[in-house]
């Protein structure tokens, strides 16, 4: 019987510490993990304890909330909130012994004057989203020497199209670290696809996200993850329509003959997105079964017709199933939208089961 009657996202937490090790051997340097957007939707909780085995030095987030979670479960290692942090967070920041991100004089300043700590700084090196820009790191220099921060950063815009730009980048940052009054304990640059795509890093720390979730590799990739999240659905009910019949909203599916047609117990409340309808496929006993009409809030449908499928069979929409597999990026394409995308809006209403594999 599967894990529940309906749909859920099936997370191999397995499949994820093994990318988490590949990016560390091939870094060279312990790893910054990003679990921001509760762990890319899969869960910032149960993915930070299964990394723990490879001692990370610690983690990222994206919001103060988000740090403060893993700290009310029993999540200890360092936490970097990687977005700008406004002042009045900053009570909250240190309550919860979070580092911040800082990257003006005068959120500097007031870290400093309202009790200081352990924080790094965000260097802008062309990204142009948040952080100091690099060329007016000087404008920050005297403040540094009393607010001495423990790590600095950059990120990279275009590690996985365009190796120029990331040499450029590199180049800019080194320019503003070298202007720093003191080279700080930890610097740290490499996003995943700068990790896949390099050797050892020259830094202290790797800053991996989405591999670690499953998604990489492409053009210029010399490692490949193993897929991690499995969006899995059953079969709720089973019909034939005749020839010129319509399936979903809109009838913007007509039957070619007779056709047999499974209805999932899944939609795009469940994060399996409307952009797939009529394009999509499903994996059913390890084939491939067409999405039939119009995704719905609730339910989708599939062709089953040359699938010997019944009702209560589990159908994959994203993940393995036997020899065959749908990874997030084809699925992500299908769609026309991102693999981030896809990813955290799995966190909706189907929960989430986890296995150690």
């Amino acid at each position: 019987m599967p894990p529940h009657p309906r749909a859920w996202v099936e997370v191999d937490l397995g499949a994820l510490r093994r990318n988490g090790a590949a990016l560390a051997a091939r870094a060279g340097v312990p790893l910054l993990a990003v679990i921001k957007a509760d762990g890319y939707g899969l869960g910032a909780i149960e993915v930070a304890r299964a990394l723990e085995p490879l001692d990370p030095w610690g983690f990222g987030v994206a919001a103060v909330a988000e740090g403060a979670e893993l700290r009310a479960a029993g999540i200890d290692r360092p936490i970097l909130v990687l977005s700008p942090v406004l002042p009045d967070e900053h009570a909250v920041i240190r309550e919860q012994r979070l580092r911040p991100s800082l990257g003006d004089a005068a959120s500097i300043d007031h870290w400093r004057r309202s009790g200081g700590g352990p924080w790094h700084l965000s260097i802008d090196s062309g990204m142009n989203r948040a952080g100091l820009p690099w060329s007016r790191v000087s404008d920050v220099r005297a403040l540094l020497a009393d607010a001495e921060p423990e790590g600095a950063f950059t990120h990279f815009h275009s590690a996985d199209t365009d190796g120029a730009s990331v040499a450029e980048q590199v180049r800019r940052f080194r320019c503003a670290l070298d202007i720093l009054p003191r080279r700080p304990a930890l610097l740290h640059a490499e996003n995943s696809p700068a990790i896949e795509r390099g050797g050892a890093s020259p830094w202290d720390l790797a800053r991996p996200g989405v591999f670690l979730y499953g998604v990489g590799g492409g053009d210029g990739a010399t490692m490949t993850p193993e897929p991690v999240a499995h969006l899995r659905a059953r079969v709720v009910e089973i019909r034939t329509v005749q020839d010129g019949e319509t399936v979903s909203y809109g009838a913007t599916w007509r039957a070619s003959g007779t056709r047999r047609i499974a209805t999932l117990g899944i939609g795009y409340a469940d994060g399996y997105r409307r952009a797939l309808s009529n394009r999509g496929v499903a994996l059913v006993r390890g084939q491939r079964a067409r999405i039939a009409g119009i995704v719905t809030m609730d339910m989708v449908m599939l062709d089953v017709t040359d699938i010997a499928c019944e009702v209560g069979d589990v159908a994959t929409l994203i993940g393995r199933d036997g020899h065959e597999l749908l990874t997030t990026d084809d699925v992500a394409a299908t769609a026309g939208m991102l693999s981030y995308e896809l990813l955290v809006g799995l966190k909706l209403r189907a929960p989430r089961v986890y296995r150690d594999g």
